[in-house]
């Protein structure tokens, strides 16, 4: 088990977030001093190895402090179970163990409706088609909705 962030350090700590997928993963920064996330890119992996290569290259550039993953809970109760549950909890116990940082994780049941909605009333760039970018913005939604509702931000004081 990876130990938990101390206070002082969560203060200034840098968070990734993901939205995995088998064949492309969504990933955004966040920081706690701002309090905010922004998608950094859509990594598109036709293996394992290039999933982790792209990974591993964002921690040693961010040193993030832990993970956030979003997981897809169902909105409606249903006993049929959604089997990307399963991959995801996969790839977040390898998260944990390949890079010794804890792994919170985070509904994501909406992210992609929500991701829609921003690309459109944000997006200056007419040359960048949502398809290409949905994955990040879910993993930035993701991460900043755990940002806002789980991280306290640290005060000037600290």
């Amino acid at each position: 088990m990876v130990e938990a962030i101390s206070r002082g350090d969560m203060a200034h700590a840098t968070f990734l977030g993901f939205d995995f997928g088998e064949k492309k993963t969504g990933v955004a920064v966040g920081q706690r001093i701002t309090g905010t996330a922004r998608g950094l890119e859509t990594i598109r992996s036709h293996t394992p190895e290039a999933l982790w290569s792209s990974i591993g290259r964002l921690v040693d550039a961010w040193e993030p402090q832990a993970f956030v993953v979003g997981v897809p809970f169902p909105i409606v109760e249903t006993k049929e179970k959604n089997p990307v549950i399963d991959l995801i909890k996969t790839f977040c116990g390898d998260l944990e163990k390949r890079y010794q940082r804890p792994v919170h994780i985070m509904d994501e049941a909406l992210s992609t409706r929500e991701s829609q909605s921003l690309f459109y009333t944000q997006s200056h760039r007419k040359s960048v088609n949502f398809r290409d970018v949905k994955d990040e913005i879910a993993a930035q939604l993701i991460l900043q909705t755990w940002l806002d509702h789980t991280a306290p931000r640290g005060s000037l004081d600290d």
